[in-house]
Parts: structure tokens; C-alpha cells; sequence
């Protein structure tokens, strides 16, 4: 008989075909539910509703530097972008490029999120810009945050300080208040309100700027730099459902990896007169060209010890995480 497991994850690409039930695991009857990524985290990190989710990796690395191995991961790393890129300026700030940036004041959602921990890897290792060199202003509280679910404090030599809750990031770019938001989630997001941020979804043009004005120069210098996009997300299954059925983490992964590739065929097919002319690339079968969007541990093994230090080195883990200590270890091998 299967075994019936709840599942929460945001509408992406590469996992509409398991919320739609188009892709099902074997052996598992698996009741999905679609939510906003930062509900799906502070939900699961502060009441663990769910048996699978998505997850925040900075998240999950701080769990296990504090001993909480509740979860075990899947190597499932749908979501990726240069988080960075998104980074937003209020005008007549003064700030024109990221060195402009230190002494300003900086709005975030959750100091500790992951777009967040790699906007700053990214400003300190490719523009010499330290936290600590910038004043943070964080929109989430202790108790509607994912820092505050897992015990965040702010790290020595950092200036954080909580937006009360009468404004938020938004309205402080347009006050006045702030200079800059190395992360504006409603950007991030569809529109669909959180549970936890309160900025507005659009702000005027008049009012703020990209920090890169050509985002898309910035994301190739990055990736040329980088040599992967960075992730933010993960799957985490329940640690206690995989010690009494150790068979549903590879199950469960054969299934995303199922979802991403019916996802490649749609675009594929979505690219027919592109076939013809021979302009579609890879996804209509001209030469090979890099995967994107790498599932298993060896293929991203660099991206996920490259985060662990970095979350280390901003003081948000006691030590550099290796991939071992939290992947499920049947799913060590791919």
C-alpha cells in the first residue's frame, strides 16, 4: 500500500508537473499544496507541517550547525538566479555601481535568507564590499522570520537593525530611509501576498533603480566567473519518515527529475518554427549547451561547498556545512 505524504512547493517550472499530478513518485501518494516560498519555510521551520518541501538552504545549513536534523535534503535545486542582479537602488541615493554601497543603509527581508547570503558573497568576493561595511535594516520580525525560527542572531561586527512594523522596505526607499534592498522580495515573487512581508509590490520607476542597470551583463560576468547559477532552494523530507521507509528519497528524486525534463520537452515543443530555422539550441536538438538546472550531488557539489563557506564566513553557521550532513545518503551517489 502506499504511503501518503503532504508536499508543499511554489508554482515553478520545473515542478508543474508534480502539482498538477502530472508526475507522481512510485510508491507514494503525495497530496501537494501550492504556497509562497517564504510561508512554505517559516511554516515548516517553525511548526513542520509538511512530510516534503521546498527549502531554504541557508536555512537548512544553519539547522544542522545548531544540531536540528529533523530534515534530510534531496539534491533538487529548482530555483536558481543571480540573486544579486535583483539588487535595487533608490534614486539620488548616490549609489551608481556596488561600491557605492558601503556606509549606505540596506534593506533586507531576512538577513539570513539565501538570496540575501549570496548577494553578499557575491558583493564581497567580485566587489570588495563587506557586510559589515553597510547598515541593515531587516523588514521580517523575530517571530515572522526564518532567521527567527532558527535561532539568527546578528553576526559580530554587523549593524542590524528590525523595520518597525508600521513601514517596511519599500516605503523606506521612498522616504528616504534607505539607500538600497540587496533583496526586494515582491520582485522575486508572483504577487501573491506573504504572510511575512509587508513592502508593495511595485515601486515607481521614478523612485528606485537596478543596482546593475544592465542586469543581464552582470548575470554573464557572473556565471563566467562562477561557472554555475547560484540556488537558493532545495526539497527536505522529513528525517523520520526516511528512517521508517529509506526507499521514498530516491523515489521521491526520480520523480523532480521526471518534472524537470516534461518541463525541458514543453519548451522544446514550445519551439518548433525555432527547430526549423535552426535557432532553439539545445532544447531542438542543435549543439549541447550547459544544464542550467543540475539535480544530484556531484554535478553541484562546488555550488553547495561554495555556500557553506559562505555562510560561514558571514557568521551565520559556526562552520563550513558539507553536503554529507545533510543529503539524504541514499541520494549521496548522484
Amino acid at each position: 500500500m502506499p504511503i501518503s505524504l503532504s508536499f508543499a512547493m511554489t508554482a515553478n517550472p520545473r515542478m508543474r508537473a508534480v502539482l498538477d499530478g502530472r508526475c507522481t513518485p512510485r510508491g507514494i501518494e503525495l497530496h501537494a499544496i501550492q504556497a509562497q516560498a517564504p510561508d512554505i519555510f517559516w511554516r515548516q521551520l517553525r511548526y513542520a507541517e509538511f512530510d516534503v518541501s521546498e527549502m531554504s538552504i541557508s536555512s537548512l545549513l544553519m539547522l544542522i550547525d545548531r544540531g536540528r536534523t529533523d530534515w534530510r535534503a534531496l539534491p533538487v535545486f529548482h530555483d536558481r538566479r543571480f540573486f544579486h542582479s535583483y539588487a535595487i537602488v533608490r534614486r539620488g541615493s548616490g549609489v551608481e555601481g556596488p561600491e557605492d554601497l558601503r556606509g549606505k543603509h540596506v534593506g533586507v527581508p531576512d538577513y539570513q535568507q539565501t538570496a540575501a547570503l549570496w548577494g553578499r558573497a557575491i558583493l564581497r568576493h567580485h566587489f570588495g564590499v563587506r557586510p559589515e561595511e553597510m547598515v541593515w535594516h531587516m523588514e521580517r520580525s523575530p517571530s515572522l522570520s526564518h532567521g527567527g525560527a532558527v535561532g539568527f542572531a546578528p553576526p559580530d561586527g554587523v549593524d542590524l537593525r528590525y523595520i518597525p512594523d508600521h513601514t517596511n522596505i519599500g516605503q523606506m526607499l521612498l522616504d528616504g530611509t534607505l539607500d538600497a534592498a540587496i533583496v526586494y522580495e515582491p520582485a522575486l515573487l508572483d504577487g501573491t501576498p506573504t504572510l511575512l512581508d509587508r513592502s508593495p509590490q511595485v515601486l515607481p520607476d521614478h523612485a528606485v533603480s537596478w543596482l546593475f542597470a544592465d542586469q543581464d551583463a552582470e548575470r554573464r560576468r557572473c556565471f563566467d566567473q562562477l561557472g554555475f547559477v547560484p540556488a537558493n532552494h532545495c526539497v527536505v523530507v522529513r528525517g523520520s519518515i526516511l528512517d521508517e521507509h529509506p526507499w521514498v528519497a530516491l523515489n521521491l528524486y526520480e520523480m523532480f527529475l521526471e518534472a524537470k525534463l516534461h518541463n525541458n520537452k514543453l519548451v522544446a515543443d514550445s519551439l518548433t518554427v525555432y527547430r526549423q530555422l535552426g535557432l532553439g539550441g539545445a532544447y531542438t536538438g542543435g549543439p549541447p549547451e550547459p544544464d542550467l538546472y543540475p539535480y544530484g550531488l556531484r554535478a553541484n557539489r562546488e555550488m553547495l561547498e561554495s555556500i557553506a563557506a559562505y555562510s560561514a564566513e558571514q557568521g551565520l553557521t559556526s562552520r563550513a556545512i558539507k553536503p554529507e550532513e545533510y543529503l539524504a545518503p541514499s541520494c549521496l551517489d548522484l
